[in-house]
């Protein structure tokens, strides 16, 4: 079900929220949830407690119902059991009594436009230690597509929103989302955005394959969740940076999670083959309950796990690089430094970017050794192009006398050939003429045959022309002898001839 959009004026909001206005408006707090009896907060320490003093009423929650509903038109009530609603910072989730045994529910989820996290509070709550916040800046600034995974509610968003804010100003950046999480563009002021908004017009795929016509440097999806991650993949493999979230509770898992994402089952090696090539690194927040210096349990969020993923040699890689909110290993496979060094990064946990620490007499000496060595290359190429030509003027020589004996060889041939060639040429013209006297004898012959043919066929059908007449002045003789004989009736009187 998709999430309808409204409004409501500033001076409206204290009677539209009523009893829960402070919460409301309390920047800390992250989630406000009715069970049905009592009102629960979660800050952004991830403590939850009852709210103390606020108890709501049927009628307030049946009119709070009401006004959602009729702020996004949209019916409530036992056959649509559910209401969805948000505005740019609030998302609201109401479910009927009818279906949670007598008792509405809802929730209230905020998402405010700023970053909750910096790097002080991170390492002095535990969240990660400088070494990790740095390895993580620098994964930013080499370009490489991150996961970054959790449960449900441990700051997925929210960490991806601090780490994206070190993506360098001119990088055009497109979010896409079903629900403004991101603010993008409130959080990094004068940086390229635009931000996608997925709805009944829009679904998740097509969004993708719009973003990809928009000239992003950056792309990101505020959660993979079906098939459209198929589509997130082909992104990346255009070049296109991007990052992303997923529930999971290992980053060993995401592929096989990717895989079963996408549900096809005849393409489950190539999309795992595609996930190791085309997703450089995962990150995995973790949340878990201790005990404060008061003595009170509380829940902390920390960054887990870390590891990059690599496809080298037809071959799928996983390297572990945090475990347990802890650097485990600083040593990077070749194909991640590579990444780094491309980007001027020398020493990923590190502050130093551009170059290895070293004085600027150090560096000079470096130049001259490397000069020094360019000399030696040159020099040895000169010895090298002396050797040639001296090579080149012997075997110049030696090819001339060589040549000269062939040429002369070869004239001597060429000689006896035309000498060869000349004779039988001679002998050729003499038959040629042999043949050609014969030929006109035999031409002359061949016309006095066809005069005396043609003469003949002239004689005989001149001949069988007479024959005919003789036949005919027979036949005609004969009839006029027969009626001369019978006679004829002329005038009554029968006549004899």
């Amino acid at each position: 079900m998709s999430r309808s959009g409204f409004e409501i004026r500033e001076e409206d909001r204290p009677a539209y929220f009523g009893p829960l206005f402070p919460f409301v408006e309390d920047d800390d707090i992250t989630d406000i949830d009715f069970n049905g009896r009592e009102v629960w907060i979660t800050d952004c320490r991830s403590h939850r407690y009852i709210a103390e003093n606020c108890q709501l009423s049927e009628e307030f929650v049946e009119g709070f119902s009401k006004r959602i509903a009729n702020a996004v038109s949209r019916p409530f009530h036992k056959l649509s059991p559910v209401l969805e609603a948000e505005t740019d910072t609030l998302r609201v989730t109401i479910v009927h009594e009818s279906v949670c045994q007598g008792k509405r529910t809802f929730c209230i989820r905020k998402s405010l436009p700023r970053v909750r996290l910096t790097e002080e509070n991170a390492i002095s709550s535990g969240y990660a230690s400088r070494e990790i916040l740095t390895l993580l800046k620098n994964c930013i600034r080499a370009r490489m597509n991150i996961v970054f995974a959790g449960n449900p509610g441990v700051g997925k968003t929210e960490c991806a929103k601090f780490f994206s804010s070190y993506i360098p100003e001119n990088a055009r950046v497109i979010t896409i989302e079903d629900n403004p999480e991101w603010h993008y563009s409130s959080v990094n002021p004068g940086k390229d955005c635009v931000e996608m908004k997925v709805g009944e017009s829009m679904d998740y795929t097509k969004a993708i394959k719009t973003c990809l016509r928009l000239n992003p440097s950056w792309m990101f999806l505020s959660e993979a969740r079906s098939e459209e991650v198929r589509y997130l993949l082909e992104g990346f493999s255009t070049g296109v940076r991007g990052i992303t979230t997923l529930h999971t509770d290992d980053v060993r898992k995401i592929p096989d999670r990717i895989v079963n994402m996408i549900g096809d089952g005849k393409a489950e090696e190539r999309v795992e083959n595609d996930v190791y090539s085309f997703i450089d690194l995962a990150v995995l927040i973790r949340r878990k309950e201790v005990r404060n210096d008061a003595g009170f349990h509380e829940n902390r969020r920390y960054i887990d796990q870390i590891c990059f993923f690599s496809r080298e040699d037809h071959e799928n890689h996983i390297y572990m690089v945090v475990e347990d909110g802890r650097v485990i290993t600083e040593e990077l496979p070749e194909v991640i430094r590579k990444r780094f060094e491309n980007e001027g990064i020398c020493s990923p946990f590190s502050e130093e970017q551009t170059e290895p620490a070293g004085s600027e007499d150090s560096r000079a000496e470096d130049i001259r050794n490397e000069n020094n060595k360019t000399e030696d290359i040159w020099n040895e190429d000169n010895r090298a192009e002396d050797i040639w030509n001296e090579n080149s003027k012997t075997e110049d020589i030696g090819a001339e006398d060589i040549w000269n004996e062939n040429s002369k060889t070869e004239d001597s041939r060429a000689e006896d050939i035309w000498n060869e060639n000349s004779r039988i040429e001679n002998t050729r013209t003499e038959d040629s003429k042999v043949d050609n006297s014969k030929s006109e004898r035999l031409t002359d012959l061949l016309t006095i045959n066809n005069k005396v043919y043609f003469k003949t066929l002239d004689v005989e059908e001149e001949t069988k022309n007479r024959e005919d007449e003789l036949e005919l002045r027979e036949r005609i003789a004969d009839e006029l002898s027969r009626v001369a004989e019978r006679g004829v009736t002329y005038g009554g009187k029968r006549e004899y001839f």
